[in-house]
């Protein structure tokens, strides 16, 4: 475990006098008396550290001194099935997201781990997909890429950071929504290469997370943003449709990143987290921060609310992880 500095426990001294107004049960009184481990499924940097790292900040000055541990590999599959062997006790959470919760449980023979090895705690964030093109694709909207894309069957092809995710799992349920369209899947190692390709018009469509970086190219002009897969438009970049708007009403994806602690863990625990989490975000600076990677944060979840939104993730993809031959690898 990595020494923690002066600073940190200077946060945890003046963090008891920010929570003394949240709720205590007695089988909650004395937690946290130790160190609280949150662990990061994948490697240092990348949009989960930018989500995850301002949290542990925050739990550092409102709960104790907290930190984070890189557990990579396997796509998030190691690091999420060591916190399920862990001890029920608060200690060791998990930074989780709709691949680690959802999508490897539903596309895994053997993750290591099962969804229900897990109790959801509050979601810090949703993202959105958005159907990017090229300039030069005649199209202004999803409407048109489907029109375009059954007058072209098999010329169009679609870039997302992956098989199995969930910008490839939107695209294929978008070809199935629009009448089995016949557009080519181009799995990349990352979204930042299809980005590339599809400015220098190697690639005419990708589905990507909307980011500060692909809504500056779409004000530059060097990429189209058609429509988000969010069931609102976002409020950092209301000028975008949605794909409820465009005329898919099934449409809709929210990817999500948010803390888990171990299935059994007490409820006065996964409730102090919560209410810690709480106060956290109704911090203006951090929501700014947030925001200001062009993510939507979420300053009123809950244990229930962020559960309910598994499930209908769950819901959501398992039907098209089925019908496109993706269950259980």
């Amino acid at each position: 475990m990595p020494s923690l500095s002066r600073r940190q426990f200077v946060h945890a001294l003046s963090g008891a006098a920010a929570l003394a107004g949240l709720s205590r049960s007695a089988h909650g009184a004395d937690y946290p008396s130790r160190p609280i481990r949150l662990v990061h499924p994948y490697g240092a940097g990348g949009a989960g550290d930018q989500i995850g790292r301002p949290w542990v900040d925050k739990m550092s000055s409102l709960l104790g001194p907290t930190f984070v541990d890189y557990i990579g590999g396997a796509g998030g599959a190691i690091g999420t099935a060591a916190v399920a062997r862990e001890a029920p006790d608060g200690y060791s959470l998990l930074l989780g997201n709709g691949s680690t919760q959802v999508i490897i449980p539903l596309t895994t023979a053997n993750p290591g781990y099962s969804v229900d090895d897990f109790r959801a705690i509050y979601r810090l964030i949703s993202t959105a997909l958005v159907f990017a093109v090229h300039p030069s694709l005649p199209v202004t909207n999803l409407r048109e890429l489907i029109a375009y894309a059954k007058a072209n069957p098999g010329k169009l092809s679609y870039g997302t950071p992956g098989i199995a995710t969930g910008n490839h799992l939107v695209g294929e349920s978008f070809k199935q929504q629009a009448g089995a369209l016949d557009i080519v899947h181009v799995p990349y190692r990352g979204m930042s290469q299809a980005a590339n390709d599809l400015v220098s018009g190697q690639i005419s469509l990708i589905i990507g997370v909307m980011s500060v970086q692909l809504k500056e190219l779409g004000e530059a002009g060097k990429v189209r943003l058609l429509a988000v897969t969010t069931e609102k438009r976002l409020s950092g970049a209301p000028e975008i449709p949605t794909a409820v708007e465009s005329g898919m009403p099934d449409l809709r994806y929210e990817g999500w990143f948010g803390i888990f602690a171990p299935r059994r863990t007490d409820d006065a625990i996964i409730d102090r987290i919560a209410q810690a989490t709480r106060l956290a975000m109704s911090d203006p600076t951090l929501l700014a921060s947030y925001r200001a990677q062009g993510l939507e944060p979420d300053s009123d979840s809950s244990p229930d609310k962020f559960q309910r939104i598994v499930e209908a993730t769950t819901a959501s993809l398992a039907p098209v992880i089925k019908s496109i031959g993706l269950s259980k690898l």
